[in-house]
């Protein structure tokens, strides 16, 4: 068409339509909405912000209740009489040497307990473990047991294999843990790397509560580890195993008090003084 033609059909438009064309420019999409995506909507990104602040607030206050609560387990646990203190190690302990679950158990982790965190006393179980421990990876004639090395301040800790308590030494903290190589100069088997699963741990903790709840001592080391060997118990197949806290009658708490996180991984059962808790469908089969 000409340019007459185009100049004369205009003003037939001009004509014949009731608005403007600045009316039609005003009406029409901006020309970039055809190429581009809208923006979110204003109150979906309000309410986005509003969700991760919630989200961070509440993750906030399970800090801050799960510091008040350490303190207040920290002066309880200060606070024990010595020698009641003592009556309860030993009758733990003889609770784990009589337990059927322990007495099958062919290969374990276990901590190292530490006197000046006021831990439950493992001394004696080691000792029985350790007495008749396992020759060259079979378990027929005694327990493999697998103990903690803290190897960063990231909550990186591995479990490794020991057979003496020679083969602990003491870190930054005086805390006894397994040098990384034995005597012969060998790395000493992670349990992350065996080909055989543990069937149980024996785990340590500041409180507990009868639903599993256990609070560490922040570092989150336990969880992180616990966290990964049940991810591996799981691609590879294998039964879970038990998960057993050690606790004094005074880190047993009442359920609700003990605030967690999703990273917070529970116990199948505790032993206390007063005897062996069962608290998982598992725990309670293995346990009876």
């Amino acid at each position: 068409m000409s340019r007459a033609g185009l100049r004369q059909k205009a003003k037939l438009v001009l004509m014949t339509q009731p608005y403007s064309i600045a009316t039609v420019l005003t009406q029409a999409p901006p020309f970039c909405s055809l190429f581009n995506p809208l923006p979110a909507p204003r109150s979906i990104v309000t309410m986005t912000n509003n969700t991760h602040q919630s989200s961070n607030t509440h993750l906030e206050a399970v800090f801050n209740q799960k510091k008040i609560l350490r303190s207040s387990i920290r002066k309880a646990l200060k606070g024990m009489d010595p020698s009641s203190r003592s009556q309860e190690d030993n009758a733990i302990q003889n609770i784990i040497l009589e337990a059927p679950w322990f007495r099958s158990s062919q290969r374990l982790c276990a901590y190292i307990s530490c006197s000046s965190l006021r831990e439950v006393d493992t001394s004696k179980v080691l000792s029985e473990i350790l007495q008749n421990p396992a020759k060259d990876g079979h378990t027929q004639t005694g327990k493999r047991l697998y103990v903690p090395r803290v190897e960063d301040q990231n909550s990186y800790m591995r479990m490794l294999n020991i057979t003496h308590m020679d083969d602990l030494i003491s870190n930054s903290m005086n805390i006894l843990e397994p040098a990384p190589v034995d005597g012969d100069g060998n790395e000493r088997e992670d349990v992350m790397q065996a080909t055989d699963p543990v069937d149980l741990l024996l785990l340590p903790g500041l409180a507990f509560d009868k639903s599993g709840r256990r609070l560490g001592r922040g570092g989150g080391y336990y969880d992180a580890f616990l966290k990964n060997y049940l991810e591996l118990v799981k691609e590879r197949n294998w039964k879970q195993p038990l998960l057993v806290a050690l606790s004094y009658s005074v880190q047993i708490m009442d359920e609700g008090v003990i605030p967690v996180t999703p990273n917070d991984v529970p116990v199948d059962a505790l032993v206390s003084p007063a005897g062996v808790i069962p608290i998982t469908t598992a725990a309670q089969e293995r346990c009876h």
